[in-house]
């Protein structure tokens, strides 16, 4: 049995109220964690959530976004974010993760063992961890892991 997914530890949110993992129950989530400054988050993995949304809408899928900051931390923050959300047109809620009390590694990344950036992290309608992905994850793949993942949330085949 998969374990659950850890809570989010955030301070704003972007496009969006807050979100919890309990309010998303019955939606599969996909989780892009990502830093502005971060080369493969802008080329490949913000520009794939934005696909993935396009090609979902109307699914019981939820895409968030998670500012996760651990380093050049002066350079981004939330009015930086907000700029950078609106420049390159990200519409899905986007959560600032939380910075820890003891370290430069924020409180959510903390909680997911995330390795660094771009991470991709797939929770099933019952709000179980599925995947984690670090680095850039195959266009394939994510298509075959949100189909399983829908289907199994019981949602109807395209």
């Amino acid at each position: 049995m998969p374990p659950p997914a850890p809570a989010w530890h955030t301070t704003a949110w972007l496009n969006s109220e807050p979100l919890d993992l309990e309010q998303l129950r019955g939606h599969v989530v996909l989780l892009h964690a990502f830093q502005m400054l971060c080369p493969a988050c802008v080329s490949h993995g913000l520009p794939q959530m934005q696909r993935v949304a396009a090609l979902f809408s109307g699914r019981p899928l939820t895409i968030v976004g998670l500012h996760t900051v651990f380093e050049h931390h002066a350079a981004m923050g939330l009015q930086s974010l907000r700029a950078f959300v609106h420049e390159y047109r990200i519409g899905f809620p986007v959560g600032v993760d939380a910075p820890s009390d003891d370290g430069p590694i924020p409180r959510t990344m903390r909680a997911y063992a995330m390795q660094g950036t771009p991470t991709l992290v797939l929770i099933d309608a019952q709000g179980r961890l599925r995947r984690q992905v670090f680095g850039i994850h195959d266009d394939l793949l994510l298509g075959a892991d949100l189909a399983l993942l829908l289907a199994e949330a019981g949602a109807p085949p395209r």
